[in-house]
Formats: structure tokens, sequence, C-alpha cells
């Protein structure tokens, strides 16, 4: 465990409670905490998850951008479900890309647990994609990501971020309980209209 382990947790921490909030100003937190964890990752032998933080950089800006377009006039971040159809197409691409990164990580780096971390990195992709279009359902691949994860940075003597995961996972619990109940105040709403 270091200083720097120690900044990351804080930010994440801090980040995905103001998820579960539905609060916009979780992206700050989001894009320093991910910039401190890609190094820690790469120095880890975690790539896949070092080049996951890379992505989540990125596409903490289009979540950003794409929330702050879309809270309501009432000042709230409206949430959904996706259809069936919808999430059985993205639990496809997360096998695939999770075979795809593996296979890639297990034949050209020296990665130490090349599936799990693809795995990880690949639901950890969609779940990031569902947030930033405000599903309900990325909380279900976040519990998934995080229960993965605990495991995954024990085994790297991570015990400062594996831990971290444990609360994200007991926080993802929660953001499904408060977007399931956000989504269905949202649905009684539009049968009012």
């Amino acid at each position: 465990m270091t200083l720097i382990e120690v900044l990351a947790v804080a930010l994440g921490l801090a980040n995905v409670f103001l998820i579960v909030r539905r609060s916009v100003w979780n992206f700050p937190f989001g894009i320093a905490m991910v910039s401190i964890y890609a190094w820690i990752f790469f120095t880890s032998k975690l790539y896949g998850e070092a080049g996951l933080q890379v992505f989540f950089f990125v596409i903490q800006f289009y979540g950003w951008w794409k929330w702050t377009r879309a809270i309501g006039d009432e000042g709230t971040l409206n949430v959904r479900w996706s259809p069936p159809s919808t999430m059985l197409v993205w639990l496809a691409i997360t096998v695939m890309l999770a075979l795809a990164l593996g296979t890639a990580l297990d034949r050209w780096t020296d990665a130490v647990a090349p599936y799990p971390d693809a795995t990880v990195a690949a639901a950890s992709i969609v779940a990031q994609i569902l947030l930033s279009i405000r599903r309900i359902e990325n909380w279900i691949y976040w519990i998934a990501v995080d229960i993965l994860s605990v495991w995954l940075f024990i085994t790297r003597d991570l015990l400062l971020t594996a831990g971290l995961y444990a609360v994200f996972l007991v926080l993802a619990s929660a953001g499904l309980y408060a977007w399931w109940k956000a989504g269905q105040a949202r649905q009684r709403e539009e049968l009012r209209a």
C-alpha cells in the first residue's frame, strides 16, 4: 500500500458515491482516479486494467457531456432500463471483448492473470458505456466487476484497492436500488403525462 494508492482509493470512493446520487460532479473525481490507477495497474503488470483506465479517462469526458445535457427541468438526472434484446447484445459484446483481450494479453504480454484481467476490463467498458447513457443495468455489471476485481487485486497484493472494490460492491448495490427507484418514479410520471 502506497500513498498514491490511498489517494486513488479516496478519489474512487468520492466518484462512486456521487454516481449513486446521480451527481454530475462525479466526473472530475473519476478523471483524477483513473489517471492515478493507470500508473498503479501498469506497475502491477495488470495491463488490461491499466489500458482500461485510459478508456475510462476518455469516456469520463463523454459521460460528463451526456449527463449535463440529460438533466431534467427539475434538476434531476433521468435513468431507465434498456430493452432485454439490447442487453443481450451488450452481453455478447462483453464476452467477445473479454476473449479477444484475454487472448491478446496472454500471447503478447507478461500479464499475470490475462483472462480475469480481460474479463474485468471488458465488463467495465460495457458498464461505463451503460453508465454514460444512464442505463440502470450498469450497476449489475459493476456488481459483477467488483466481485471479480476484489479477488484479482488480492492476488496482486493490492489490498487497499481490493478493499476499495469491496466498498464499490456495496455502493453498486446501493446504486442499483437507488437508480431502480428513480427509474420507477420516472415511469410513473410518464404514465401520468
